[in-house]
Parts: structure tokens; C-alpha cells; sequence
């Protein structure tokens, strides 16, 4: 009878023991379940992770697993399958080691992928050099990149014939950068910062496309060609700050072709010496010195420069397209940009000498 019941007390405790045994166990997983869904991490580090498209629970969770972005695949397959987020979508993201299981999932489900669309905005009135810093800046890009794609025979023997307002001017051996004033300024928004050279050139020769197309029967019936026509735009768009001020002056640079005077533009004799306005004034040395694109130069009578100096605007092409009617020859700006038109040499004099006088005039060095 004792032993009986000995053996009932030893069968019993195992039975206790066992379950007990069973109880730790599910404490210890229950435990490390929910460790494993705490962040891996305290301290920010974000990772980048790409997942790609028909990437399933099962692949999304090894890969975050891999990059040290969760503790551990399974239990981040068990979680969503309890929780029934089995659905989430691919793309870019950038995720941190200090985010939890959850908050990753709520990342994925959402779709908040990381934004690397780059904003790029040109100026008019701006240079190519200036163009190629921006670029630089602004993308992985150099501004090597810029100027070898410039010297491209190639690429640009395949602009010639994909663009109509483009000919083979672009190729003169006299011009300093090939597409000079055939980029339109604006603002473009790019994939990301990978985008290369030729696919921005691409966006800022197809607006300008766009823009001259409005002008297209008016250049076709011109006595210009296109790019003397840009070149012309780019003087007005560095001479005159308004619109109204852009058509004037364009009649003005007009008239004087027309009575083949030089157009005596500093603006051209500046990037002739590639020096940009406002980096310093002028030698009488420069102003003087025989270049295709310096109309200050005697050999230059009658003549546009080679071809652009800067990004045009609209609003200075339509200036040429459309120029004022005007009697006046001559014009000035002052150092505010303020514009003064003249019929004659004694009253063009009399301008300068006025502005002289009240310190808002031009000075050169020797």
C-alpha cells in the first residue's frame, strides 16, 4: 500500500515537473519572440534597402535579416502571419536598426519610399561654366562630365539630327561650348542623383524645343538662322533686365546690323574673356582684343558674336523674334541695369557722361 502510493507521489511530481518544464519553455519563447521584435539597436543607423518587385514575405525577411535591419527572419514571418500583413510593396526605402519589427512592417505596407528625385533649377542669363558647376553641385556629375559631353562629335552629330533648331553651327571650331544658349533655364526634376549628363541636356533641349516651336514659321522666314537668333537672344537677355526694355533693345542691335555697325555689346567682350560680369571689370586691353565673340572688336562691324554667350529666356527670343520699332542706335545700361536709349552719338555722350557724373557708370582698368 505504501509503495502504491510512493509510486503515485513520483508519477505526480513528474507530471508537475513536466509541465512546469512546459511553462518555462513558453515563457523563454515568449520572451524571445518579443525580444526579437524589438529594435536591434538603440542608436540610429539607417540603411538603404531596395526591395524588388514579387519579393515575398519569406525573401523580405531574409534580406532585412542580412542588413541587420530586424534580429531574426523567422519570427518577423510568424508576426506578419498573425497579424495578417503578408502584403507589401516594393521600392526603395531607407529603414534605421533602431526601428521595431512593427514599425518597419508599417513602413513596408505603406509604401513610404525614399524620395532621391533631385530639383534642379538653371538661370537664365547664366554661362555653360556655370551650368557645369550646377550640375556638379547638384548631381554625381563633374563638371568634366559637362565639358567632354560638349566635345562629343558624336553626341553632337546625333542632336543635329534629332533637333530641327539645331545645325551644324554648333560645331564651329571658334565657339567655346557647343550648346551655349541652346539649353532652356528652368527648373527639372531628375530621377536621382545618378542621372547623367546627356539625359539632362536631354530635358533642356527638349523644353527648348517646346519653346521655339511657338516661333518656328518666324525663324524659317527669318534672314537669321537659328542660332544667330539664339546668339542675338542670349546679348539681349545679359543687356536688358525687362521685357519691354529686351524688345528696344533688340531693335537697337537690329538697327545698327542693319547699318553694319558693330553692336559694341561689353556682355560678349566679357565672356570673350571668359570673366563673367561680375567677377571683375574689364583691361582696355580686353575690350579691344580681336575675338569672334567680342563686338567691341573693329573686325566685328556688321557682325553677331560666333554664337550664344548664356541660357535664353522666352521672353528675349520673342524680343528678337518680335523687336521694337525703334529710331534709336545707341543704348546704355547703368550699374542698376537700368536701360537708356539715344538716336545720336551726341545724345549716347551725353548719357554716358550724365552717368559718369553720378557714379553709376562702368569703369575699366588699364
Amino acid at each position: 500500500m505504501f509503495k502504491r502510493e510512493s509510486g503515485k507521489i513520483k508519477l505526480g511530481t513528474i507530471l508537475i515537473i513536466f509541465l512546469l518544464l512546459i511553462v518555462i519553455a513558453a515563457i523563454c519563447v515568449y520572451i524571445w519572440y518579443n525580444s526579437s521584435l524589438k529594435p536591434v539597436q538603440k542608436n540610429s543607423e539607417k540603411i538603404i534597402i531596395t526591395i524588388a518587385e514579387g519579393n515575398g514575405i519569406s525573401g523580405i525577411a531574409e534580406q532585412l535579416e542580412e542588413n541587420g535591419i530586424i534580429k531574426n527572419a523567422n519570427v518577423f514571418k510568424i508576426y506578419c502571419k498573425l497579424n495578417e500583413k503578408m502584403s507589401m510593396q516594393a521600392g526603395k526605402y531607407e529603414l534605421d536598426k533602431n526601428m521595431s519589427v512593427e514599425q518597419i512592417i508599417d513602413i513596408l505596407q505603406k509604401g513610404n519610399i525614399v524620395d532621391e528625385t533631385v530639383t534642379i533649377t538653371f538661370v537664365e542669363g547664366k554661362n555653360i561654366r556655370w551650368i557645369a558647376k550646377t550640375i556638379a553641385e547638384k548631381t554625381n556629375n563633374t563638371e568634366e562630365d559637362v565639358y567632354t559631353l560638349l566635345e562629343n562629335e558624336e553626341y553632337l552629330d546625333s542632336l543635329i539630327e534629332e533637333y530641327w533648331f539645331i545645325d551644324e553651327e554648333i560645331k564651329n571650331k571658334n565657339i567655346y561650348y557647343s550648346l551655349e544658349g541652346y539649353l532652356y533655364p528652368d527648373t527639372y526634376i531628375l530621377t536621382n542623383k545618378d542621372e547623367d549628363v546627356k539625359t539632362i541636356f536631354g530635358k533642356m533641349l527638349d523644353k527648348m524645343s517646346s519653346v521655339l516651336e511657338d516661333y518656328k514659321d518666324d525663324i524659317e522666314n527669318s534672314n537669321y538662322s537659328t542660332h544667330e537668333l539664339l546668339a542675338l537672344a542670349s546679348v539681349v537677355e545679359l543687356e536688358a533686365k525687362n521685357e519691354d526694355d529686351r524688345d528696344e533693345v533688340a531693335g537697337v542691335f537690329y538697327n545698327r546690323l542693319n547699318k553694319n555697325m558693330a553692336l559694341q555689346s561689353d556682355v560678349t567682350t566679357y565672356y570673350a574673356s571668359k570673366i563673367d560680369m561680375d567677377e571683375r571689370d574689364l583691361t582696355a586691353a580686353e575690350l579691344a582684343k580681336n575675338n569672334p565673340y567680342n563686338t567691341r572688336s573693329s573686325s566685328m562691324t556688321g557682325k553677331l558674336p560666333v554664337g550664344p554667350i548664356c541660357m535664353v529666356s522666352k521672353t528675349s527670343i520673342n524680343a528678337v523674334i518680335n523687336p521694337a520699332k525703334t529710331d534709336a542706335i545707341f543704348f546704355v545700361a547703368d550699374k542698376n541695369g537700368k536701360v537708356y536709349f539715344s538716336k545720336t552719338n551726341s545724345e549716347h555722350e551725353a548719357l554716358i557722361n550724365k552717368l559718369k557724373e553720378q557714379g553709376l557708370w562702368y569703369t575699366y582698368d588699364d
